[in-house]
């Protein structure tokens, strides 16, 4: 039951911190300004047939922008690739100084970058490893967020902040699965019909110990009502 008492505190902690933090935020969708860029077709220089003659292969082609320039992306046999309209120029994979430029263009805080860094194998856990390669381009800013931006595509994959960290050590400790963060495990159901014997048992002890005292009789010690009455006549000779 110390194990349960222990768990009930940090399950109302851990609650407690995922419910009074607003959602959307520690997603961190404030940290993003989504830009609607209008492309110019004056700008494009490389039409879609040299690219297609280029890359015979491609899949899931589209034109967009990265940092107001407009852009092919597509993949080519399983590979992402970013091609200038410009000028035909393969963009991807993009380097460090590009990765900071898009960062700073899509980051609607003040704060100033003071890191970058190429992620290409073994990825922190806040991050999946299906958007490898990566840009983590961390800012000077309140809770110190970062900004991953994708090697090959430019865009944002995701973002992260103190606070999105912290909602997720909650989570982990909130569900009791402690590698991967699945709430589908047999600690958190054992540890939850544990949880429900104790408040059952705890019910029926409260029973006992406060209601059923309250019945005349019901504790063995009540004294024979005729006897009482004897003893006061007694007295009272």
């Amino acid at each position: 039951m110390l194990f349960i008492g222990i768990q009930f505190v940090i399950w109302s902690v851990s609650g407690a911190y995922m419910v009074i933090f607003d959602i959307d935020y520690i997603h961190g969708d404030s940290l993003v300004v989504q830009h609607r860029d209008i492309i110019d077709d004056k700008q494009i220089n490389f039409p879609l047939k040299q690219v297609l003659a280029r890359y015979p292969q491609a899949e899931s082609l589209s034109l967009g922008s990265f940092v107001k320039q407009p852009v092919y992306r597509f993949s080519h046999d399983g590979q992402q690739y970013m091609v200038s309209a410009v000028n035909g120029d393969l963009l991807s994979p993009i380097t460090e100084s590009q990765a900071k430029a898009a960062a700073r263009y899509y980051y609607s805080g003040s704060g100033i970058i003071t890191a970058a860094q190429l992620i290409s194998a073994h990825p922190p856990s806040e991050l999946s490893g299906r958007h490898l390669p990566v840009y983590r381009v961390n800012f000077d800013d309140f809770a110190s967020p970062s900004l991953y931006i994708s090697a090959l595509s430019g865009k944002v994959v995701t973002k992260r902040h103190e606070f999105w960290r912290g909602f997720d050590l909650m989570f982990i400790l909130h569900v009791m699965d402690y590698q991967d963060g699945d709430p589908d495990n047999k600690l958190l159901l054992v540890s939850s019909l544990l949880a429900l014997f104790a408040a059952m048992a705890g019910l029926v002890l409260v029973y006992f110990k406060v209601f059923r005292k309250k019945v005349p009789g019901a504790d063995g010690n009540s004294q024979n009502p005729v006897a009482t009455q004897g003893q006061l006549n007694r007295e009272s000779v």
